[in-house]
């Protein structure tokens, strides 16, 4: 089932179960989860990409090892914020993965999220080895991080 938009994963969600991002690009999928109460994000893995039922399977474990209840897919819209075939194939990998997985599903816009995920380690003059190593993690954990402040600010004031 996809959704739209991520805030209506709060209500999907089952407590005490974790989100899961992925940030796919055409070599890797970079993980992340969150933690049970939904606040933060953490870098899980990188996976390298082979053929889609090895990456799905490997997903599908992970998924019940961390007891995972949602999805959120980083979406790389284009800076002008059109959908270009990069978006494509990720819309098509997440309509694959929906026929496999039977997990609510978010898309959430990326733009600045490798960005945004490489600033720190360069800053901390993390080698540009190192830092291709964690990328692709530290870029999911940015996504994620970004769904789950928009899902708390979308509950009501105490």
């Amino acid at each position: 089932m996809a959704i739209r938009n991520p805030a209506d994963l709060k209500d999907l969600a089952a407590t005490g179960r974790r989100l899961m991002a992925l940030d796919l690009g055409s070599k890797t999928i970079g993980l992340a989860l969150s933690d049970t109460r939904h606040m933060l994000a953490t870098p899980l893995e990188t996976i390298k990409r082979t053929k889609f039922t090895a990456d799905a399977a490997r997903l599908r474990a992970l998924i019940a090892v961390h007891d995972v209840a949602a999805l959120v897919i980083g979406l790389p819209v284009a800076m002008d914020g059109s959908e270009g075939p990069r978006c494509q194939s990720v819309r098509q990998f997440a309509a694959n993965l929906l026929g496999v997985i039977d997990l609510p599903l978010a898309f959430w816009d990326e733009r600045f999220s490798t960005l945004g995920a490489e600033r720190p380690m360069k800053e901390a003059e993390m080698s540009h080895r190192r830092r291709g190593e964690l990328i692709d993690k530290l870029a999911a954990a940015y996504i994620l991080q970004g769904a789950l402040d928009r899902i708390a600010a979308s509950d009501p004031p105490a």
